[in-house]
């Protein structure tokens, strides 16, 4: 089962702003985020995930 995370769960996760979050998307360097109504926008947790391990292997 996929759980989701908000823009405000996400910037924590990666201790940043939720404005650089939105940034990071739009620019491509974030997964994409999933727009589930009008004005929600969530974000899968195993892809965000996935990109913490990425950016970890690209540093080691």
């Amino acid at each position: 089962m996929n759980q989701y995370l908000r823009d405000k769960d996400v910037a924590k996760m990666l201790t940043i702003g939720r404005s650089s979050v939105w940034r990071m998307a739009k620019e491509g360097k974030l997964p994409a985020p999933l727009k589930i109504s009008e004005r929600v926008t969530v974000w899968k947790l195993s892809d965000i995930e996935a990109f913490i391990a990425s950016r970890m292997e690209a540093v080691a």
